[in-house]
């Protein structure tokens, strides 16, 4: 119910007194939805109960024992998934509900035990020696697999994001990683096949409408990756840093027709984002060949971010009217 509208309607004289005060009454008592506050305070009290263990486990580690903490992480996760085995819905390729209110956040809780279950036992018995990739491999296996089975947005973005520890670990070699070398090549096109690969999925996802509702999460991380890697490579490569700038437009422009045909703001922001950080990279780097740190290129840098700052903030009120309009008709 719309109120400014019922009090437009009695300023023209289109309604009664007696009318506006029974439209007041009814949405002075209409109910206020908590859904959303609840189900955030649950995620946060999973998070805080996985975190708060992880801490106590850690101070208390000389008197518990290490098998005796493994043996309770363990019992845990084995109790939320045989909860969730017992009371989920039957599989569907449709997006399936939630069978309880409490379901999503054991299973949540159960995964992200297990996580902890097989990094404690790497971290402390080096269970899988130096085949440092199986302790990301496993569980991303077994979270794709919760994720699809149990249909649960939350513990496939888990399952994604093993998916990037696991490639980091299989692809970039372990001097890089210890040496904390992260400007490596192989690191930046690794990122950026990933993303590519994620991207992949969701328009299977969507095309072949097997978990469509899927499509938006592997899209939502591809798209990050995609221009997390694409700017690496052009914050690191000197050489070919204009060729990397044209491939950051060149996926923007991409991102910003779906953003538009999607009418996804969300979309849109991102791209704009990632966009303006490559652009003013390059225009900062040519006024600095050019000006040679003069205070002449000083000034022109910063005026060109206050009104590339403007013109952002003015690109996206116009942007965001047209898809407003767009929806309207």
């Amino acid at each position: 119910m719309d109120l400014p509208i019922f009090k437009k309607l009695h300023a023209e004289g289109l309604i009664a007194d007696t009318s506006l005060a029974n439209v007041e009454a009814v949405e002075d008592r209409r109910l206020f939805s908590l859904h959303w506050e609840l189900k955030t305070l649950l995620y946060l009290g999973v998070l805080l109960l996985s975190g708060g263990l992880g801490i106590l486990v850690y101070k208390n580690i000389e008197t518990i024992g290490h098998r005796l903490v493994l043996l309770f992480i363990a019992l845990v996760s084995g109790g939320c998934f045989y909860y969730c085995i017992r009371k989920k819905n039957p599989f569907s390729i449709e997006k399936v509900p939630a069978s309880g209110s409490f379901f999503d956040y054991i299973l949540l809780l159960g995964c992200l035990t297990f996580i902890t279950f097989i990094g404690y036992l790497q971290f402390q018995y080096a269970f899988f020696g130096n085949a440092y990739g199986l302790a990301t491999f496993i569980p991303m296996v077994v979270l794709f697999i919760c994720a699809y089975y149990f249909d649960h947005i939350g513990v496939l973005s888990l399952a994604i994001t093993n998916l990037a520890a696991w490639v980091g670990i299989a692809v970039i070699p372990m001097r890089i990683l210890k040496e904390n070398a992260f400007h490596d090549e192989r690191l930046v096109y690794t990122g950026l096949v990933l993303g590519l690969l994620l991207l992949l999925a969701g328009l299977a996802s969507e095309r072949r409408n097997f978990k469509k509702h899927f499509e938006f999460t592997y899209t939502n991380f591809g798209a990050h990756i995609v221009f997390i890697s694409s700017l690496a490579g052009l914050f690191t490569q000197d050489a070919i840093y204009l060729l990397w700038f044209l491939w950051v437009m060149s996926a923007a422009f991409i991102f910003y027709r779906q953003a538009m045909k999607r009418r996804s703001f969300y979309f849109l922001l991102i791209v704009i984002f990632y966009a303006y950080i490559a652009l003013s990279y390059v225009a900062v780097r040519l006024l600095d060949e050019i000006g040679s740190y003069t205070m002449g290129s000083f000034y022109v840098g910063m005026l060109y971010f206050i009104l590339s700052a403007i013109g952002v903030v003015r690109v996206l009120m116009i942007l965001n009217r047209k898809m407003k309009a767009d929806d309207s008709l």
